[in-house]
């Protein structure tokens, strides 16, 4: 911006070289207008400092006593849910995240938190696209295990076929079973059952496009829910099913 001084010299230039009395009221008009905008700089508050960003709150160490006792909270709250005590369940959270909100269980206790809020939700029938083999409805008054997986994820390879022999050992009992498949990863229908062939899986499988996964709170598989009487009475990971739970539900 030029100063007040330039533009006064450049008026005293155009003024010796030009008599014209409107050129002169411009160039004086020119100059009050540059003098206010400079009053109004040097008038202006000076900018705040930057405010210094706070230093990340340090992870609770492994093996303290302090990461011992979150990982009890943790483990006393999966031992409630599994028992379908889930009021306990989520005050131990609760207690956890109150008194150890650094600790590297958070995240797993997040998640199960998170399972714990789909439990109560009502459900009416099984939204599939298809049965890629066998098929079964949600019975009312009969447990139905729903396992979501993906023939592409290692972990749904392990747990899947391991859930032949629950159904194989609880079915005649009045357990109701299904798997329930996206088939993402540009997998196919072949893909799907050359994995069940196999190993030599019999119960029901379907394919669904994520009106289910979404219902169930399922952001990642291997994943497993149980319902009865309409409405989800568990959620989980298959990993965690034992036969106390699975007979409870019958």
């Amino acid at each position: 911006m030029f100063r007040i001084t330039h533009i006064a010299a450049l008026g005293a230039l155009l003024s010796a070289g030009c008599a014209d009395p409107a050129t002169a009221k411009r160039i004086d008009d020119l100059e009050k207008k540059v003098a206010e905008l400079e009053q109004k700089a040097e008038n202006a508050p000076a900018a705040a400092p930057a405010a210094a960003a706070k230093p990340a709150t340090p992870a609770t160490p492994a093996g303290s006593p302090e990461d011992q006792a979150a990982m009890n909270l943790y483990r006393e709250a999966s031992e409630a849910s599994q028992k379908g005590d889930n009021d306990t369940a989520k005050a131990k959270i609760d207690e956890l995240k109150q008194k150890y909100p650094t600790a590297r269980v958070i995240s797993a206790a997040d998640r199960l938190l998170e399972q714990l809020s789909i439990v109560g939700k009502p459900v009416d029938k099984l939204d599939v696209d298809t049965w890629i083999q066998g098929d079964t409805t949600l019975a009312n008054g009969k447990a139905t295990l729903l396992v979501f997986w993906e023939v592409w994820c290692p972990h749904c390879k392990r747990e899947v076929p391991k859930l032949e022999e629950t159904y194989t050992k609880w079915h005649g009992k009045g357990l109701n079973m299904v798997g329930v498949t996206k088939m993402s990863r540009g997998k196919t229908e072949d893909d799907v059952k050359s994995f069940l062939s196999e190993n030599k899986i019999t119960y029901p499988i379907a394919k669904e496009g994520g009106a289910m996964s979404a219902l169930f709170g399922v952001s990642g598989v291997p994943a497993a829910a149980v319902v009865k009487d309409g409405k989800i009475v568990w959620r989980g990971h298959p990993a965690q099913l034992n036969d106390e739970m699975i007979s409870g539900w019958l």
